[in-house]
């Protein structure tokens, strides 16, 4: 889990259970039960923890598919060496809002294109907007449209991108030195 999804969540008092929070909880219920599997217990009570960690993380897979259908397998496809451009913008398009953990996944690919780029930099999810500050095929639009939010510092991540203007990456540069110089207090 990223500090931005604890940031997120210690925000309001009812929990948003994206994708990024339920195949978090998922694996750490696959770890548990490959501890099970190895531990010392009388066998009923070992199958009967087995079943019970089954449950869930069936019923987690069964969360995950009811956000996406296929979740698992567009997973794969994204983290496939044959992920290409065009797959990409595809899922991004017909993903749900909420599928936090595989519009991320996307916003790291180093094959999506800046449209889809575009499209991510107005996500919710202060994660995926960070990792389009700081791709490198962020366009130049783009990188100008997030150095204005200020809901979170995403400026900083566009002054050290590559594809960031001229003339807005000293400008933002400049604010950094400031910050630097004021102890980071404006």
């Amino acid at each position: 889990m990223r500090r931005s999804d604890l940031v997120q969540n210690m925000q309001s008092n009812t929990s948003n259970r994206t994708t990024q929070i339920i195949f978090g909880e998922r694996q750490h219920l696959l770890r548990v039960l490959d501890s099970l599997e190895t531990s010392d217990l009388p066998p009923a009570r070992r199958t009967h923890e087995k079943r019970v960690l089954e449950d869930l993380i069936h019923a987690r897979t069964k969360e995950l598919n009811e956000i996406n259908s296929s979740w698992d397998e567009k997973i794969g496809m994204v983290l496939s060496g044959e992920a290409k451009s065009d797959m990409l913008d595809s899922l991004a398009k017909t993903a749900p809002k909420a599928d936090y953990y595989l519009l991320r996944l996307i916003s790291e690919h180093p094959r999506v294109s800046a449209e889809t780029l575009n499209k991510l930099a107005k996500h919710p999810y202060p994660a995926i907007r960070e990792n389009v500050a700081r791709h490198p095929n962020a366009s130049p639009a783009t990188l100008q449209l997030l150095s204005r939010d200020r809901s979170q510092p995403l400026w900083y991540l566009v002054a050290f991108n590559p594809n960031t203007p001229v003339t807005l990456r000293r400008k933002l540069q400049e604010r950094l030195r400031k910050l630097g110089e004021n102890g980071g207090t404006k």
